[in-house]
């Protein structure tokens, strides 16, 4: 599992649209990784439409946003052409990309145990360094916590 300060874990994995993703290929950029369990459910949506609000202010901010979900290729070109979502999603079918970020995890919900996605964004450095993580993600208000940390980033 990586942690705060240490390099990120490269992937190279299927994404929407067609394309291959590359994590390495966006060394020099800010990352914004987020896992996110499934396509089309109601707090998947909500973060990814928040993610899409605020796609021009990581980009002045010179971020790049990359959502990762198990969910197939085809599945995210669904969701993201029915949310008009204008950055990558990455298919994670083997969850290679889940496991070397240690967001695989024994979950729990109304009494039942079972193996899912836990909801998390990092902010990767230009130098490929993991500057921020947040783990177990509450929907409401993360995605300008994430922005304003990015923004930080920035001024120092």
């Amino acid at each position: 599992m990586v942690r705060q300060g240490e390099k990120a874990p490269d992937f190279e994995l299927p994404a929407n649209g067609g394309k291959t993703i590359r994590l390495s290929d966006y060394k020099g950029s800010y990352i914004v990784l987020y896992f996110y369990p499934k396509d089309m459910t109601p707090g998947c949506t909500t973060e990814a439409c928040d993610f899409r609000d605020q796609t021009e202010a990581f980009k002045k901010e010179g971020a790049i946003v990359l959502g990762v979900s198990p969910d197939p290729a085809d599945k995210h070109d669904k969701f993201a052409e029915k949310h008009g979502l204008p950055f990558p999603l990455v298919a994670d079918e083997d969850l290679e990309a889940a496991k070397a970020y240690g967001v695989w995890q024994l979950k729990k919900n109304f009494g039942k145990e079972y193996m899912g996605i836990v909801r998390s964004t990092f902010v990767i450095g230009k130098d490929f360094t993991v500057l921020k993580e947040w783990r177990n993600v509450k929907v409401k208000n993360h995605v300008d916590d994430v922005l304003a940390f990015v923004k930080g980033q920035n001024d120092e």
